[in-house]
């Protein structure tokens, strides 16, 4: 009796492992973008939050100093509720019907 061999070069496996590899990247995409939900509320951390509003992690520094930007210290890990962030933007964002040139951030 003849045995038939599967290699990875079969198109049968290619097309299987392809399809792995394509999981394992949109897997790992989502786990590296996913923020955990605490008590129903998303935190972000200063990279997120300065990459948001693109501004340096220092102005960030400045913002909390001044008490503008309201924040968590969790273990040294600086900490903002994403309902704070959009409570803070909705009182300085101007729809386009304002007039005023500046587009809305929402």
């Amino acid at each position: 009796m003849k045995e038939n061999v599967l290699t990875e070069q079969d198109e049968p496996i290619f097309s299987l492992l392809h399809s792995f590899e394509n999981i394992h990247k949109g897997l790992s995409s989502f786990l590296g973008n996913c923020r955990p939900i605490l008590n129903g509320e998303r935190y972000l951390t200063d990279r997120d939050v300065s990459a948001l509003l693109r501004v340096s992690r220092r102005t960030l520094q400045e913002y909390r100093h001044s008490g503008n930007l309201p924040f968590f210290r969790l273990g040294g890990k600086i900490l903002y509720r994403e309902s704070d962030l959009q409570k803070m933007l909705g009182g300085r964002c101007h729809s386009l019907s304002d007039n005023s040139g500046i587009s809305s951030l929402k």
